[in-house]
């Protein structure tokens, strides 16, 4: 790249971690207000460009002269470290890192798994697997809990196992794993090794449903393969991965951050508790406020285009910041107050565009669920500390809470 970091911010590495729990980081706003298309420079040095506007966020999202492959040199790379982007050259991309007919291809062969109809019908099953976890925090004598490992993290971990016919058993390994993928402070040796560690651990697990078959997705896309003739483990791998990681991690932060939010806006709690039917409203309220990823929306231009009277050359990278946009307040008035009864289902928590997430309509399932029995069972929850004492992950790419110490 041969344009210069933007000027508006001078000095400022991006991502910015948040300093409030409860709010976009104040460079976000800036940056808005007198650049939504800025170059910035990230974390290592490379310089990129960042949209923090709304309009422009969904038309560069939108637009499939930008493409989401990561082996690209300039794609943004925010670790800062050039070997992730040599791993990604040497192995099948995930779904979500193909673009065009292979991108069609790779989601269509996984829609069926995430239809209304057949969501609908896990919607029992999450909702045993809620309460016998909250049965359970019911259960302990000690207190305060750590919400993150009493509900969190092993509901969407247990469902998502459950629906790629993954062991639950395993939970800890795989868990591990993708936590160190995801946190900054942790090394590049550390985070190659946690992915090469889950990639083998799913590569085995594949090899014995070859032989062993389940009544699983995983199982259900060797079948698919085999009929085609065509079996390749390698993407297959890939594609359990990307699943499994999202499937739960992103969720689980959701969770926590959720309940913290409510509790500490108690008149917005009691709009939910008082009329369950407002809940699905609520919760892409707090999709909305949260915005808990990042970078899964960097792009990297493959022609010119020009975005809000700013071009963005060929091979340059982008990153969409859905935390700023869904932020802007030109779309959502006054985005800094958690307001339950906000119409907010047009957010970008998802992402926008061809590469929106898959599962999203499974974790909306999820947190109304859990949000619903947390607060109808446990009526006196409330936080054992501060929320400013809050291990929140301001060092993650995903944004969550390490721990979330509640009691009653």
């Amino acid at each position: 790249m041969t344009e210069t970091v933007s000027s508006e911010l001078p000095g400022q590495e991006f991502p910015v971690a948040r300093g409030c729990p409860f709010a976009e980081p104040d460079a976000y706003a800036r940056l808005r207000e007198r650049k939504p298309v800025s170059k910035v420079r990230l974390r290592g040095g490379q310089q990129t460009w960042w949209v923090s506007g709304y309009a422009e966020a969904r038309a560069v999202l939108a637009d499939r002269r930008f493409s989401s492959d990561r082996r690209k040199d300039n794609y943004p790379n925010p670790n800062g470290d050039p070997r992730f982007r040599e791993r990604f050259r040497h192995q099948p991309p995930p779904m979500v890192s193909l673009d065009g007919a292979e991108h069609t291809a790779a989601r269509r062969a996984l829609t069926g798994e995430f239809t209304m109809k057949r969501l609908a019908a896990l919607r029992p099953r999450i909702e045993r697997i809620v309460d016998g976890f909250v049965d359970a925090m019911l259960a302990s004598d000690s207190r305060p809990v750590d919400l993150v490992q009493a509900l969190s993290l092993p509901v969407p971990s247990l469902v998502i196992c459950e629906l790629l016919g993954v062991p639950y058993r395993d939970h800890g390994h795989f868990q591990s794993r993708t936590a160190a993928m995801i946190r900054r402070t942790a090394s590049a040796e550390e985070r190659l090794r946690a992915f090469d560690e889950l990639r083998g651990y799913l590569a085995d697990l594949l090899a014995r449903k070859e032989s062993e078959p389940g009544d699983d997705l995983l199982s259900r896309q060797l079948a698919r393969q085999r009929e085609k003739g065509a079996l390749d483990r390698e993407s297959l791998v890939s594609t359990a991965t990307g699943l499994l990681v999202a499937g739960h991690e992103t969720t689980a932060n959701m969770i926590s951050l959720g309940v913290a939010g409510l509790l500490e806006h108690p008149e917005q709690l009691v709009s939910i508790t008082s009329d369950p039917a407002r809940t699905p409203r609520a919760v892409e309220e707090l999709l909305r406020y949260f915005s808990i990823v990042e970078t899964a929306t960097s792009r990297i231009a493959t022609e010119d285009v020009e975005i809000a009277g700013v071009t963005i050359r060929a091979d340059e990278g982008v990153i969409v910041s859905g935390l700023s946009a869904d932020w802007d307040p030109a779309v959502f008035e006054n985005p800094g107050a958690l307001d339950l009864g906000r119409e907010a289902r047009h957010h970008i928590a998802f992402g926008y565009g061809p590469h929106q997430c898959l599962g999203q309509n499974l974790a909306r399932i999820e947190l109304q669920t859990v949000f619903d029995t947390l607060f109808r069972r446990i009526p006196g929850l409330r936080l054992a500390e501060p929320v400013d004492d809050i291990p929140f992950k301001a060092n993650a790419s995903v944004y969550g809470a390490y721990a979330l110490p509640v009691t009653w």
